[in-house]
């Protein structure tokens, strides 16, 4: 599937045979920016490829595509997954709606398959529905699920399942968390207490990691999302929801430039394998207009 394929079709025809003038980079700008790179990104890689145009004398356009792909692989890199026998806490945080708790489901039947023994924690107490639903997904994929009624206190939640886990001798615990985000202090509170717990429970550090979920349609929403997110709790990477030809794809650029955060996996669907680790050379290719 080819992943940001209306951009693609933008930029490849905008680099197609056709020499390099200032209509081409006027036009390249403004596909840029409506692609969600961002004005100051944008107008870094323009001048770049006008400097890199102007110095090697380049006078066709596709002469300056593969120097583009090489400015925005810089700022892209997938997330390295390091299993051991030590158990691993995993936080899965994003606001309402874009496809948090099915993203978990998704994730705990991917390494399920891959060997890690999973238990799922509704976190979420704020919202009944959400435990809800994580419980239907626990039930459906056949999974263990650590639960409490709804408007209990997270930090129990995640206690109960740390010590389930220990107790089971589960490797992974993914933890759903409450996608509201009124203010930065009061997720502060809520992740430090939590912090707090899974310190407690002699979690390695390196074995406890908080990752955003964002609806790659979203654009520069889902950059304003990661910022604020990875101000409040400092996220060790980013989960992509409706990761399709809908999306334009330019925010995922700036989420590395400003906030040096790898993508660990992209959810293409509703189903339950729809999901796979983040592929660094198919998504710049496909933002590119590389490939078919």
């Amino acid at each position: 599937m080819a992943f940001f394929k209306k951009f693609g079709e933008k930029l490849r025809t905008i680099f197609k045979s056709r020499k390099i003038d200032e209509e081409f980079f006027d036009e390249l700008e403004d596909t840029l920016i409506e692609g969600d790179l961002g004005s100051r990104l944008t107008d870094e890689i323009v001048e770049t490829l006008r400097k890199e145009a102007k110095e090697n004398k380049l006078t066709e356009a596709t002469e300056l595509q593969e120097k583009m792909k090489q400015i925005l692989s810089r700022y892209v890199k997938p997330y390295e997954f390091s299993f051991d026998d030590k158990l691993a806490v995993w936080m899965i945080l994003g606001v309402n709606g874009v496809g948090k708790t099915t993203t978990i489901a998704k994730m705990a039947k991917y390494f399920t398959k891959r060997g890690q023994r999973v238990l799922l924690a509704a976190g979420d107490t704020f919202r009944a529905a959400a435990v809800d639903q994580l419980e239907i997904h626990a039930n459906r994929l056949s999974m263990r699920i650590v639960k409490q009624s709804t408007g209990s206190d997270p930090g129990a939640v995640i206690f109960d399942a740390i010590t389930s886990a220990i107790a089971q001798k589960d490797t992974l615990v993914l933890a759903d968390t409450a996608g509201r985000m009124h203010n930065k202090e009061n997720l502060m509170k809520e992740l430090k207490k939590m912090d707090k717990i899974i310190k407690a429970k002699n979690i390695a550090p390196d074995h406890y990691k908080k990752f955003l979920v964002i609806d790659a349609t979203t654009g520069q929403n889902g950059l304003s999302q990661a910022m604020l997110f990875d101000e409040a709790v400092k996220l060790d990477g980013v989960i992509l929801t409706k990761y399709d030809s809908a999306a334009k794809g330019g925010a995922l650029v700036q989420i590395g430039k400003l906030l040096s955060l790898p993508i660990v996996f992209v959810c293409t669907g509703e189903g339950y394998d729809d999901i796979k680790p983040f592929d660094k050379e198919e998504y710049l290719d496909s933002l590119m207009g590389l490939s078919d």
